[in-house]
């Protein structure tokens, strides 16, 4: 069994609300699950309206279909133009932990 799990930290564009950042983060969650049926949430900076943190996890019996949406979902997020990429954390854990 493998599990890649992807820590994203984000900066919000023309954010003044908590309402107005659900309304950016939670369209970019739902297609990452949708997507690539990986479980994502917001995990951090809950309460600081122009910054979010998501974290994403996925597992797989393949090393390499797990690089493969890991890369995917990192792409898609990257390319979102409501949101800066600030840094992207990527952990993997195999069989030989």
């Amino acid at each position: 069994m493998y599990v890649g799990t992807l820590s994203f930290d984000l900066l919000l564009g023309d954010v003044r609300s908590l309402k107005e950042k659900r309304s950016v983060i939670r369209p970019i969650i739902a297609e990452l699950h949708r997507k690539y049926a990986v479980s994502v949430a917001e995990v951090g900076e809950q309460n600081i309206h122009r910054r979010a943190l998501i974290g994403l996890a996925a597992v797989s019996g393949d090393a390499g279909h797990v690089t493969d949406v890991l890369d995917r979902c990192e792409r898609l997020v990257a390319a979102r133009p409501e949101v800066e990429l600030l840094s992207v954390r990527r952990r993997f854990h195999g069989d030989d932990d």
